[in-house]
């Protein structure tokens, strides 16, 4: 899930201030944002009562099933166009993407007001670590299933830096070093315990912006066949 973390409300508010907006809209996210507690709907409920007190007015608000989803969001503003109409700016309780997708489908100025800060592998409820950069470029096959671009905060891939001591991180010292755990991964599983050294890392592979789409050969000809099909011919 994406990790966020509300932003300064002083840049929230100056924002809003920047394009005279009086009345204000607010979108949470019923998904990543929620676990986080970041962007549910006890903290746009928050958000409005801030804001209020900051002398705007809450035209509404919504938290959205998606809110990276493009298609459920361009539905979810439609069903409160009214109240979107009423407003001078959106406020979005969301990741980075999810600003992005409301923005997409209003004509009015949209600002966040959590920062979108990392990809979070779920440990135990409300406890959450980065474990994957999404680079693109994965080692993981011969690492053992352990990042060491990502929990490794120097981000070294081969083998441990010299300030490593007892088999302890030099930096984050409440932990093992993430290559004497790869090491020690490797081992348990019978495997060559120091991992073949691995080329500088491509950095050309994690190229922006990503896209995919997973219709796949099957769906470009089920669309090829429908706009093909004569005009009248139901298919069946």
């Amino acid at each position: 899930m994406i990790v966020t973390r509300p932003r300064e409300w002083v840049r929230v508010v100056s924002d809003l201030g920047e394009v005279r907006a009086r009345s204000v809209f607010l979108v949470g996210c019923g998904q990543c944002a929620t676990v986080a507690g970041t962007g549910g709907q006890d903290e746009v409920l928050e958000a409005q009562r801030r804001l209020v007190a900051e002398g705007f007015e809450v035209t509404g608000w919504t938290v959205g099933d998606v809110t990276c989803h493009s298609g459920e969001m361009r539905l979810e503003m439609r069903r409160h166009s009214v109240e979107i109409e009423r407003a001078d700016a959106l406020v979005v309780l969301a990741c980075g993407a999810g600003v992005q997708t409301v923005a997409e489908w209003v004509s009015l100025p949209v600002f966040p007001a959590l920062e979108s800060a990392f990809l979070g592998t779920i440990v135990r409820r409300g406890v959450f670590e980065e474990r994957c950069q999404m680079c693109g470029a994965c080692v993981l096959d011969v690492t053992g299933g352990i990042c060491p671009v990502t929990t490794c905060p120097k981000g070294l891939l081969n083998g441990p830096c010299g300030g490593m001591w007892d088999g302890r991180c030099e930096l984050l010292s409440d932990r093992d070093c993430a290559h004497v755990r790869i090491q020690r991964r490797l081992a348990e599983q019978g495997r060559d315990a120091v991992p073949p050294v691995l080329p500088p890392r491509d950095f050309s592979a994690s190229t922006k912006p990503g896209s995919v789409d997973l219709r796949g050969a099957t769906g470009r000809r089920a669309r090829r066949a429908e706009a093909d099909r004569p005009e009248g011919d139901d298919g069946r």
